[in-house]
């Protein structure tokens, strides 16, 4: 992988996640919010489903 596909993946990923608090900062502060009073295994166990969805989209757009 090349570094300029890497940055651009990384530009990427911030543009998606300034997106929330930008558009919607109140709803966006409540999701935190909700975050913060969550259990670490429900955190943990979202963290791995993102992993795991991630990993899979990463493997179909690669495999061509």
């Amino acid at each position: 992988m090349n570094w300029q596909l890497f940055l651009s993946a990384v530009a990427l990923m911030l543009i998606f996640e300034g997106l929330g608090p930008a558009l919607f900062p109140r709803k966006w502060r409540a999701y935190l919010l909700q975050i913060v009073q969550s259990d670490e295994r429900t955190l943990k166990v979202t963290g791995i489903i993102l992993i795991l969805v991630g990993a899979l989209l990463f493997h179909f757009v690669q495999s061509d």
